[in-house]
């Protein structure tokens, strides 16, 4: 089919990379970063606008930053929504607000087209691998049609609930991610200050109940001091904002979030909004004046 994606950047580009590999016919449209030039020499067509790429597409794809983006590729004057035609269908694979996601689901489907959040996980390395979990709000129609493709880019595909379910189940993912990585900082920041050497208390917290993926990675990076993103502390503040912001509205308190937020906020004071998420353990390490390496 025709696959109209908006936002082939640094996880978007293999992604639609996938669909194209497949077969599908893919149009692209200019976000910010440049075209791939290993898409459009596989054959992509570039269109002008947002408008022309969902007039031309069977089904849109969005892989853009932020709320805003994708509120703007939809719905500015030449826009998606200018675009579609009734029977299509928009999937956003972004990361965004999951009340806004609700509100811009009715104002696709009001023009007869099904919308679909898709957010995913796994990072670039689960985007170029076709690994990725997705998760996914949608009526079961829309699932249904969605579904195919999805299993060109990704491996646990989960159906969660209606529209605005993915981006929930997302933003779930993103708190227990920073909290493991705060409390993964803090344990082996505890270690090395006491005086014990970090990489072997990670190594025998690995063959216990405190054992997890972010232990492993995370941990590893933090001894070493490998802070290239990875997945980069300005995104992931973003994403614990729309955690914040989303239980302010909901009456509701996430003291560790918010807590891990500002020690995010800390590392981009120090010049860290590009470095990976792991180097939360920079703003710890100020408070206890001590580097984890450093027994």
């Amino acid at each position: 089919m025709k696959i109209g994606f908006a936002g082939a950047g640094i996880m978007g580009r293999p992604m639609a990379g996938h669909l194209q590999a497949a077969g599908h016919e893919l149009l692209l449209v200019q976000h910010r970063s440049p075209l791939p030039a290993e898409l459009l020499a596989a054959g992509a067509t570039v269109c002008q606008s947002a408008a022309e790429l969902a007039a031309g597409a069977d089904i849109v794809i969005l892989m853009l930053p932020d709320t805003g983006d994708v509120e703007a590729a939809l719905f500015e004057a030449d826009g998606i929504a200018a675009g579609l035609r009734p029977g299509g269908c928009v999937i956003d694979m972004s990361s965004i607000d999951p009340i806004a996601t609700r509100g811009f689901a009715a104002r696709i489907g009001a023009l007869g087209c099904d919308y679909v959040d898709a957010p995913v996980s796994g990072g670039e390395v689960g985007a170029k691998a076709a690994s990725l979990t997705i998760m996914c709000g949608a009526t079961d129609t829309a699932f249904a049609r969605a579904e195919p493709l999805f299993q060109l880019m990704g491996k646990n595909i989960t159906h969660v609930g209606p529209v605005g379910a993915g981006q929930v189940t997302k933003v779930a993912n993103q708190i227990i991610v920073a909290l493991n990585i705060e409390a993964v900082a803090e344990a082996l920041l505890f270690a090395a200050k006491a005086g014990v050497d970090p990489d072997k208390v990670r190594s025998a917290l690995m063959g216990g109940f405190a054992a997890s993926r972010v232990l492993e990675v995370h941990g590893q990076r933090m001894i070493d001091r490998t802070f290239a993103p990875g997945f980069r502390i300005a995104l992931h503040q973003k994403d614990l904002n729309l955690a914040l912001n989303t239980a302010r509205s909901l009456g509701m308190a996430l003291p560790n979030t918010a807590s891990a937020q500002e020690l995010f906020s800390a590392c981009v004071a120090c010049g860290g909004a590009d470095w990976d998420h792991s180097a939360i353990v920079h703003a710890l390490e100020v408070l206890a004046d001590h580097e984890i390496a450093k027994v």
